[in-house]
């Protein structure tokens, strides 16, 4: 088993700028694929950015690419999303998540293990 908790969201003016984190505790031995979802009210949770174990050629959606960035410090257990040129259509809840495997998949009901979520709201 392995704990996701993120941090770091907050409300913010369109074209600023969030660092969210997402620190891993327990099984964090295991091969993971990390992923970010997120949802806004009333619409699906959508995977956003993801990598695999060997944290190559990360996934990026059409939506984010070119301003978001994913990263990680394996030392820290710490997943990051670096979001730059925020647009109020980027304002929903941000979920970490995990999946037991080395591929990264689109849907959510793939990944094995999430967070509690981080509100991120972009004013225009």
């Amino acid at each position: 088993q392995v704990q996701l908790v993120e941090s770091g969201g907050g409300l913010v003016q369109a074209g600023g700028s969030l660092r969210l984190s997402c620190a891993a505790s327990g099984r964090t031995d295991r091969a993971y694929t990390m992923g970010w979802f997120r949802q806004a009210p009333g619409k699906e949770r959508d995977l956003i950015t993801g990598f695999s174990w060997n944290a190559v050629d990360p996934y990026y959606a059409d939506s984010v690419k070119g301003r978001f960035t994913i990263s990680r410090d394996n030392a820290k257990n710490t997943l990051y999303l670096q979001m730059n040129s925020l647009k109020p259509e980027d304002t929903a809840v941000y979920y970490c998540a995990a999946r037991l495997g080395r591929s990264v998949l689109l849907g959510a009901g793939r990944y094995d293990y999430w967070g509690q979520g981080t509100q991120v709201t972009v004013s225009s």
